[in-house]
């Protein structure tokens, strides 16, 4: 009796300490496929652009595979998946899983020779922009940090695509740069508390604020809007990095330079609201919507604030850089 009560108790160890083996081999299994996926996808991979073919044709939504690299066009590929990167967020996680497993698949490869960029967000419900955000920027203008947010906006049709021409209005004769780091919404977010807050980022862009200072500063009863808003007023782009491929947005090296200049460089370690703040801030006020955009402030070195002051005039080539996200090109062109 006890000699087979000891073979049913080893034999029953014996099926538990396999079982356990097994177990072990499967959860190492499934970490190796995750981690064979993590390490063929470096973290630029997940760059979302929007594009036309040169040679003509709609609008359609990408992966760009690198920074400056080719584009594994998902649009095509999966016909379900929208053409606009709006649409694609509205869509929430499956579109998003449908997305990684055509890249992983390598799918469709575009040569971006062969493509035109455009704006990789366009026809968002809301720009939201914050002024005075580092304290770089408020130096310069012997001011304080602000103890909140100072939310304005910028209309969304001005936005334009990462190499296109800014317009420079007849209308205004200080016309100035700002570099910004931009965040893109990727699921609805109301009153959202600070903690949560980075949970409904998608991810991130450059952007260029463009502002006539003197619509700014002295007209329209000294409401910012029409000196943010003009035509052209938003270059955006080339992509929009998904955020867990942004190693820390809150120190990132962003710079603007104007005809090979440097007029702008900082980090955005800088930021007296960060990201998560400024989410929780607003969502107090508004809804934010997938696709919605973000500008998070620009760092000193502005054209205004110079001694003496410089402001863009037509032929100035503006570069917008900001590291792990790309870099916007765009020319000032005179008005018609």
């Amino acid at each position: 009796m006890n000699g087979s009560f000891r073979y049913v108790r080893k034999f029953i160890i014996h099926r538990k300490t396999v079982s356990k083996f097994h177990e072990q081999r499967l959860f190492s299994f499934n970490c190796f496929q995750k981690r064979t996926f993590s390490v063929n996808t470096n973290p630029l991979e997940m760059r979302f652009v929007q594009f036309k073919s040169v040679a003509g044709g709609p609008q359609r939504l990408g992966v760009q595979l690198s920074l400056d690299g080719d584009i594994v066009d998902v649009s095509a590929v999966d016909s379900c998946i929208p053409n606009n990167l709006v649409e694609f967020l509205r869509g929430g996680e499956r579109f998003i899983e449908r997305a990684k497993r055509i890249v992983a698949d390598g799918k469709s490869i575009t040569p971006l020779s062969q493509v035109e960029l455009l704006s990789p967000v366009i026809g968002p419900d809301k720009v939201v922009c914050v002024g005075l955000n580092y304290t770089g920027h408020c130096e310069e203008q012997n001011l304080s940090k602000p103890q909140e947010p100072c939310i304005f906006n910028k209309f969304p049709c001005v936005i334009v695509g990462p190499y296109c021409d800014v317009i420079h209005p007849s209308n205004t004769k200080a016309l100035d740069w700002e570099v910004e780091l931009a965040v893109v919404i990727g699921k609805t977010a109301k009153e959202v508390l600070r903690k949560d807050a980075l949970d409904y980022v998608f991810g991130y862009t450059v952007a260029q604020d463009i502002t006539a200072r003197d619509w700014m500063k002295n007209r329209n009863n000294g409401q910012w809007l029409l000196g943010k808003s003009m035509d052209t007023f938003c270059p955006l782009g080339p992509a929009v990095v998904m955020k867990e491929y942004v190693s820390d947005p809150h120190n990132l090296a962003i710079s603007c330079s104007v005809n090979g200049e440097v007029k702008q460089n900082a980090t955005t370690s800088e930021l007296i609201f960060r990201v998560d703040d400024i989410i929780a801030y607003v969502s107090h006020f508004v809804t934010l919507l997938p696709g919605d955009i973000i500008l998070t402030g620009t760092p000193a070195g502005v054209g205004v604030f110079r001694n003496p002051r410089e402001f863009l005039k037509p032929g100035d080539v503006i570069e917008s850089e900001i590291a792990q996200i790309g870099k916007l090109r765009n020319t000032v062109v005179q008005k018609n």
